[in-house]
């Protein structure tokens, strides 16, 4: 696939790329060193079985798919008072020192092939900078994809006593005329200070003809808390890691999830925390729902370390399947490495309750009607996790539209 991919890849394209947008020769530089690690880095692990491996990266045709000079999108960035949200071109004018101290700094743009691709080729990028003491609510980004590849960049710093809640939208106009689809990537990476609160919120409902790529990070101070809410509805294949490394004492994590999936649609989504301080918390919490033909994997990773003291950990994942031709596969995980440790993970798949139907339909309610009433249901664990209304509101009408 890295072959068949750097045949249309060089250095005069990356070039060209950066000379475009006016970026300094440090920025260059980490895109060049991204684009030679490109050889040796391979694409991200996934779950395998003996004779089976559960998501099939390889078979995608990223030659077909990524076109690095010719990426459009349009991207609204609504700000709130105290908070700076800056395109990078802009950031690059006010805060080029903090650009360049924190872009890569939390997330490592080589963790793999995908990641080291999009930090060579990304196009769009946001700054949101929350100084400290500041507690802002309604940060938006919403951004429509207009071309068949688009590669973009979050970067969140948040400083001492800082709140923040962020919504992160991708949508695009509707179905390519390329063959091959569309390919969307985006990474996002959260540096959470001392005593500072994050909430991120992310809702991907790209066409379904696409293929999806994201990795979000965030790392956290002493007392800080990152809390990531993740729903995904569209594309064809959707690859999905949100990830948090408690590093800081009594710091806190939650990762939220959300997917339904329909038609031929594969979702790849996996949550992970990393304990590495005391007094550390986290909760992760992913509900789905599949019907026709389509697919999901789920992994959730607990990692415990030797130093995690005190350290409370909390896992589930539940897969309702709407057809006998959907598929669901989950791997739950604990590592831990200290005894001080309160700490539970499950995952369920199953179908919708017969008795439950059979109680609804013996009420008048036609079968249709009691299958839907019994998946909003199913989803209500999660929203109820959603503090942020007009995200709940956006998945709710998601789901509707799913259903109708």
């Amino acid at each position: 696939m890295s072959t068949a991919l750097q045949q249309g890849l060089s250095e005069e394209i990356v070039r060209d790329l950066s000379d475009a947008r006016d970026e300094p020769e440090w920025l260059l530089e980490r895109r060049l060193e991204a684009l030679a690690a490109l050889e040796d880095l391979d694409l991200p692990d996934v779950i395998q079985t003996p004779g089976r491996r559960w998501t099939n990266l390889t078979d995608l045709s990223f030659e077909s798919l990524v076109d690095p000079l010719n990426q459009s999108d349009e991207t609204e960035r609504v700000t709130a008072e105290g908070v700076e949200v800056l395109s990078f071109e802009e950031a690059l004018d006010d805060h080029e020192d903090l650009l360049r101290e924190e872009l890569g700094a939390t997330l490592n743009p080589q963790s793999n092939y995908l990641t080291a691709l999009s930090a060579a080729l990304f196009s769009t990028g946001t700054l949101i900078y929350v100084p400290e003491g500041v507690d802002a609510e309604d940060v938006k980004i919403r951004t429509e994809m207009r071309s068949n590849s688009l590669f973009s960049h979050t970067l969140v710093v948040t400083e001492r006593n800082a709140s923040v809640t962020i919504l992160e939208a991708i949508g695009d106009e509707g179905p390519t005329e390329n063959e091959e689809g569309r390919y969307f990537s985006n990474l996002v990476e959260v540096a959470a200070g001392e005593n500072s609160n994050v909430q991120f919120g992310s809702l991907q409902n790209l066409s379904q003809d696409g293929y999806c790529y994201t990795l979000k990070h965030g790392v956290t101070a002493d007392h800080a808390t990152i809390n990531w809410i993740e729903g995904n509805f569209g594309t064809r294949i959707t690859r999905s890691d949100v990830e948090t490394e408690l590093n800081g004492e009594g710091s806190e994590s939650q990762i939220v999830g959300a997917f339904f999936g329909h038609n031929d649609q594969h979702f790849d989504v996996n949550a992970r925390v990393w304990h590495r301080a005391e007094h550390t918390t986290a909760d992760l919490v992913t509900r789905g729902v599949l019907d026709d033909v389509s697919r999901s994997v789920y992994e959730g990773v607990q990692d415990v370390g030797r130093d995690a003291w005190d350290t409370s950990s909390y896992q589930r994942e539940n897969t309702l399947m709407l057809s006998d031709d959907s598929e669901a596969d989950a791997s739950p995980k604990l590592i831990i490495k200290n005894h001080d440790t309160e700490a539970s993970h499950s995952a369920t798949v199953g179908q919708v309750d017969q008795e439950d139907l059979f109680y609804m339909t013996s009420r008048s309610i036609d079968p249709l009607t009691a299958r839907n009433m019994l998946v909003e249901g199913f989803f209500v664990p999660v929203l109820e996790e959603i503090a942020v209304d007009e995200f709940r509101d956006d998945v709710e009408a998601l789901v509707q539209q799913r259903l109708d």
